[in-house]
């Protein structure tokens, strides 16, 4: 099982039982309390309230750090409300002696039925579009064919321009047909996973999922949307996502969808 988070929008001044660091407290109090641990914890971006300020991430650090704590394996990517070296210099455990690709936070992480590719879309801080570059889009691919052992999973904050909701063309991946160029012919890329819109929804492009997971931190529109969390649970043919809301009440919550893979 992994636990999936995206937009927790951490910021040094929200008060201790605001809505925004009550929710991640949330999940974290019931990861740290499960039996079973997760086999990994991902929180794919906006990591930071809206500019990547020091104390942003002091307060991310100290709400995350009962995981630390407890050994659940935790791995983190960056959006457009992050600022990559202030998130290196509190964070400094975050930063690899030797990064695959200069100036970009990314990662493979492996499970036992997926391996998911953390990428780094942070084009520039405060910029709405999010871009991956050539260098990193060569390092995925290489990567990939490294990989060939069980289904790849890709995850990155933005949102790709493609086979989604046109609303959130304009603020997504900017590289998204170069990246599917990539993605498409490796037949053991199965789901692209992404945060930033603050919504739940799954769209599918060239047979490969595209899973818009919910915002931790808040929506633009509570009626049609809520605040949350992913359960991912994966086997060998699919992948099962289960919604937890923060409102315990919300029909979401508990709600559960397999998506069978190409």
């Amino acid at each position: 099982i992994i636990y999936l988070l995206n937009d927790t929008h951490i910021g040094e001044k929200h008060p201790e039982n605001s809505p925004v660091p009550s929710h991640l407290r949330k999940v974290v109090s019931e990861l740290v309390s499960l039996e079973q641990k997760p086999a990994c914890v991902l929180i794919n971006g906006d990591l930071a309230l809206r500019d990547g300020q020091p104390g942003d991430y002091r307060h991310l650090a100290k709400l995350i750090r009962p995981l630390q704590e407890a050994k659940i394996d935790m791995h983190l990517t960056l959006g457009n409300h992050d600022e990559r070296d202030v998130f290196y210099s509190v964070m400094q455990e975050e930063q690899p002696e030797t990064p695959p690709v200069k100036s970009k936070h990314i990662s493979v992480v492996q499970t036992p039925h997926a391996n998911f590719f953390l990428l780094d879309s942070l084009h520039k801080t405060m910029v709405t579009q999010g871009t991956l570059g050539a260098e990193q889009r060569t390092w995925l691919a290489k990567a990939i064919d490294a990989h060939a052992d069980k289904p790849a999973i890709i995850m990155t904050h933005h949102n790709p321009r493609l086979g989604g909701d046109p609303n959130h063309f304009p603020g997504g991946l900017t590289d998204s047909v170069e990246l599917w160029e990539v993605l498409a012919p490796r037949k053991q890329v199965k789901a692209y996973i992404h945060g930033h819109i603050h919504h739940r929804s799954n769209a599918e492009h060239k047979g490969i999922h595209i899973i818009n997971t919910p915002a931790t931190s808040y929506v633009g529109n509570p009626k049609a949307s809520t605040t949350g969390w992913t359960i991912a649970k994966l086997s060998p043919t699919g992948i099962t996502l289960t919604t937890r809301t923060t409102d315990d009440q919300h029909p979401w919550n508990h709600q559960s969808q397999t998506l069978t893979w190409r």
